[in-house]
Order: C-alpha cells, then structure tokens, then sequence
C-alpha cells in the first residue's frame, strides 16, 4: 500500500472484537491493500467477524501461500502434522489423493515438498473444488466435484500411494460450539462429520483399500478421544492401523496402511523414523 497509516487505530479496533493477534493482524491487512479506500472495507470485513484468511485471500499452511475464496474451509496450522507424517511415507512419483480437499491445501503441500507427484483431489463443494483447481494447478493436479470418491477416475483403483482426508469429524450437535468464524463462515459439510463425528470417515475407510496401492496408506486428522474408534473403523476396513500425535499445535493423525500383497512387484514401504 502507498500510503503507511498507524498501526495503532487498526490494532485497537481488532482487540475491541476479540482479536487474540490484533498486531499481526493489522500488519497484514496493511500489506495486502493497495489503496486505503481498500484497506477501510478489509478492517470492516474482519471487524464484522470474517476469517482473516478470507479477507485476505489467503492462509498460510506448510510454508505456503494457499489461495482461499469466501465460503471455503480455511486449512488449520494442525494439519501441518499430517502433511508431516505423509512426507515421511513416501518419496518422489507416487500418486497423492486430497480426499475432502477443500482449499487443496494438503495435497499442494505434500507436492510440494516431495517434488514430482500424481495428484488428484476431489470435494463434493464445488466452491472448493474451483479454489483447489486453482491452488494445484502449478504442481500438475486435478480436482473433481463428488461425494468422497464418487467422481474419481477408475484408473486411480488400487494406484494411489498416499491417500490424504482431512474429513469433518466434529459431531453434529458440536457444531454450534465451535469459533463463529468457522460455523458462520465455513461451509457444514466441511465441518460436521454426522451424529459422532464419525460419519464421513468410515464411509472414507471402508472403501479405501479399493483405491490405495499396495502398501499405501490412508491418513486422517481426528480428535483425540475419536482415535481409537478410528482405529478399530481402518482395521475392520483391512488397514492396518496407528496413531501419531503432536504436543504443538496439538493434532491426532490416524494412519491406515493396506497389507503388502506378496505377489506385488511394487518396492517395499519406506522406513519410517
């Protein structure tokens, strides 16, 4: 922006309507108006109680400037640790599936760090579908509109190494304690996983293994008391499963792996640390 007001006055209007990181906030907007005319109706978007992301456009996840249009499912700093935990399971020229993309956050993050890779996400938004298209756009992906893995292509079948699904998982009746700026803002199927938040990811598990490789694996972000129900979903299912947490920010992944068959000419899984 040209003109380079005083923080101060933005800061006070951010703090008055409960705005834990006022300064850097206000930093931000500031940065991303280009007029004042511009940076007035930002304020007033985010004082009236809009995500940050979706005044500015944008969030920030894995190191990466991720493209987020109103309406769309802002990607959380947690799933940073499943993006972690996926890396370290694979390696360059597998087939990488965002499942429940979104913005396509995970899946442009895990491309992006393991360089060269097949990926495909899909969502049944479409409003979401149109941003991921966007945001995997420069790493080769595609995106498609459909419930869980109704418009995937059938030659994805029992191809894809990394099967990512950042599936909604808060329980119906939990969904109106959540953040304002989430349940106003944020579409409910991006946040309402049924009557125990369930719902989604066991229809998620059970047909995972018709679409992961050999030894691929399925990753999940839960909470933490729903991990072992997960855990007993993914092995009814035939995965094998277990869970990794992180302290901080606090996460829970869930990772389903489908048995080695003997006859598979595919090179064994890689060492985990």
């Amino acid at each position: 922006m040209s003109v380079s007001p005083s923080l101060d006055p933005l800061v006070t209007r951010l703090r008055a309507v409960g705005c834990v990181f006022a300064e850097d906030e206000a930093r931000l907007l500031v940065a991303g108006a280009r007029t004042p005319a511009e940076l007035d109706a930002m304020v007033a978007m985010r004082v009236a109680g809009l995500p940050l992301e979706h005044v500015l456009g944008w969030a920030e996840f894995c190191g990466l400037r991720i493209a987020v249009d109103p309406g769309v499912f802002v990607p959380r700093r947690r799933t940073e640790f499943l993006v972690r935990q996926a890396v370290s399971l694979a390696s360059p020229g597998v087939v990488v599936l965002d499942l429940c993309c979104g913005s396509g956050a995970l899946g442009l993050a895990v491309a992006s760090a393991l360089g060269e890779v097949e990926l495909h996400a899909t969502d049944i938004d479409p409003v979401a579908v149109r941003c991921a298209v966007r945001n995997i756009a420069a790493v080769g992906g595609r995106a498609y509109v459909g419930d869980v893995y109704q418009s995937l292509p059938t030659t994805l079948l029992g191809r894809v190494d990394l099967l990512l699904a950042n599936a909604p998982y808060v329980p119906s009746g939990k969904v109106a304690l959540m953040p304002p700026e989430a349940r106003e803002h944020e579409p409910r199927v991006a946040l309402d996983g049924g009557s125990d938040g369930l719902e989604v990811l066991r229809r998620v598990a059970a047909e995972a293994p018709r679409w992961l490789a050999s030894g691929g694996h399925l990753l999940v972000e839960t909470g933490e008391r729903q991990a072992p129900r997960i855990v007993d979903i993914f092995a009814v299912a035939g995965l094998v499963p277990r869970v990794a947490r992180c302290d901080e920010p606090e996460a829970t992944v869930v990772i389903g792996t489908r048995p080695w068959e003997a006859t598979t000419s595919r090179p064994g899984p890689p060492a985990v640390p």
